[in-house]
C-alpha cells in the first residue's frame, strides 16, 4: 500500500490548534513551544487571549522542511504511519 504524503490529512487552508499540529509533528508540547521560541517552528496566530492556532500553510512548510532534513541526514523520513503511531512524550 502506498504511503500517503505526511500532509495528506491536512485541510487546504485554515488554522490548526496545537493538538492537531502534534498529530503531524510528533513532539511533546514542551518541545513544540521550545522550538517556536527558538524560531525553528512557525509562530502561532493569537485568535483570542487564550487561543493560539497555526496556519495550515505554515505547518505544511514545516513538515516539508523536516522531511528534507531527514532525507539529507539519512534518517528515516517521516511517514504518515510513523507520525500517527508515534507516542507523544
Amino acid at each position: 500500500m502506498p504511503v500517503l504524503p505526511l500532509s495528506a490529512g491536512l485541510p487546504e487552508t485554515g488554522f490548526l490548534r496545537l493538538p492537531q499540529v502534534l498529530e503531524f509533528v510528533p513532539v511533546s508540547r514542551a518541545t513544540w513551544w521550545r522550538n517556536v521560541a527558538r524560531g525553528r517552528y512557525p509562530k502561532g496566530v493569537k485568535l483570542s487571549a487564550a487561543c493560539t492556532a497555526w496556519r495550515v500553510e505554515d505547518i505544511r512548510k514545516l513538515i516539508a522542511s523536516l522531511a528534507d532534513v531527514d532525507e539529507k541526514e539519512g534518517a528515516p523520513s517521516l511517514s504518515a504511519d510513523a507520525v500517527h503511531s508515534a507516542p507523544h512524550p
